[in-house]
């Protein structure tokens, strides 16, 4: 740790974020899973559980945990396997 009040701080809140990134990300990562082995699979709730995803992916978005295109590249993926059964 750094001796100055301010540089402590900004580690402090550097590290509160970094694990709610984290969480959020693993969290995304499963919702993703989910969707894709459903749709492999053909199921019913395949479409659920992709809109699920989706939703995810632009909470994540719109706190700036992914990057824009990269969440228009996850679900642009998630329906192309979707729409493929």
């Amino acid at each position: 740790m750094s001796t100055s009040k301010g540089n402590n701080k900004v580690a402090r809140t550097a590290e509160r974020k970094r694990l709610r990134n984290r969480l959020v990300r693993r969290s995304l990562k499963t919702y993703i899973v989910k969707a894709k082995s459903s749709a492999d699979a053909g199921e019913e709730s395949a479409n659920q559980k992709t809109m699920l995803a989706i939703s995810s992916i632009d909470k994540a978005v719109s706190k700036g945990i992914i990057h824009r295109n990269k969440g228009a590249r996850l679900k642009s993926r998630l329906m192309g396997k979707l729409n493929k059964k």
